[in-house]
């Protein structure tokens, strides 16, 4: 699935090239997504011109003079910036066809995304988490969210409605940073290692989004280039081989029906 960092590459790669834009024309080839693409989609957007571009946790927000658009990209989800006319590729779903030329087309093979409209605010919104790179997600409030919770701390700072964004890979990236096992009890945690906690996520993500993202099996970025981010990574995807830091063997558990890989000597 493409993450935040991924999802932040996208809408930096797209935003220079759409931003003040008259859309012309759209296509809707499949509009069975997660939720069904509303049938007028192209009578909202045509017309109308792109005046901001933003993301809220892994959502893509385009908002145009009347009404906006927002977008998951999904399980395997991508957006391509087209120079020109291409032929349509199997799981291409909804094209958008700017004055300039250009196209915005998305791909979609297990059509787990979405392209949702609004007049107003976005429910999907409503109950986010404060964004990871914000001053809002401190040790503090992380402390705070985790009083009385038993919850494994990985599962915790996956929970959107704590903080948006950190999905698998970077949860177990941030924690064998921050030196915490990934099936410690939230509750449990103290305020120091919270605070060290969070310095970590932000740092793994930041790292992650100036590197381009996670190479994954569904994701490029919008130029087509894949990113870099999986070079760095410590544990995810390691189960078995040897910790960077102390040489022992990686271990592999189920935490919520998800893999995690931890390092029982460097993560107490």
């Amino acid at each position: 699935m493409p993450e935040l960092p991924e999802v932040e590459t996208t809408l930096r790669g797209l935003r220079p090239w759409l931003l003040g834009s008259t859309i012309t024309e759209v296509q809707v080839r499949q509009p069975a997504l997660r939720w069904p693409v509303v049938k007028n989609l192209p009578d909202l957007l045509i017309g109308q011109v792109i005046v901001c571009m933003g993301r809220r946790a892994k959502y893509l927000l385009i908002k145009l003079q009347q009404g906006s658009l927002l977008i998951h990209l999904g399980m395997s989800g991508s957006l391509r910036l087209l120079l020109a006319d291409e032929i349509w590729r199997k799981h291409d779903h909804i094209e958008m066809v700017l004055h300039t030329g250009k196209r915005l087309r998305y791909h979609d093979p297990r059509r787990f995304g979405s392209w949702s409209w609004a007049t107003g605010d976005h429910y999907q919104l409503a109950k986010l988490g404060p964004e990871p790179l914000s001053k809002q997600l401190n040790g503090e409030y992380l402390y705070k969210k985790a009083r009385g919770r038993m919850v494994p701390v990985k599962n915790f700072i996956m929970s959107s409605d704590i903080v948006v964004g950190v999905g698998n890979i970077y949860a177990a990236e941030s924690l064998f940073s921050a030196g915490i096992r990934p099936d410690r009890s939230a509750g449990r945690i103290s305020l120091k290692r919270f605070c060290i906690l969070s310095e970590h996520i932000k740092n793994v993500l930041g790292s992650a989004i100036d590197q381009g993202g996670t190479t994954l099996r569904d994701f490029v970025d919008s130029s087509g280039e894949p990113g870099y981010f999986k070079q760095q990574l410590q544990v995810y995807g390691r189960h078995g081989k040897a910790c960077r830091v102390c040489n022992a063997a990686l271990k592999l558990q189920r935490l919520g029906q998800r893999s995690t890989v931890f390092c029982s000597r460097c993560q107490k």
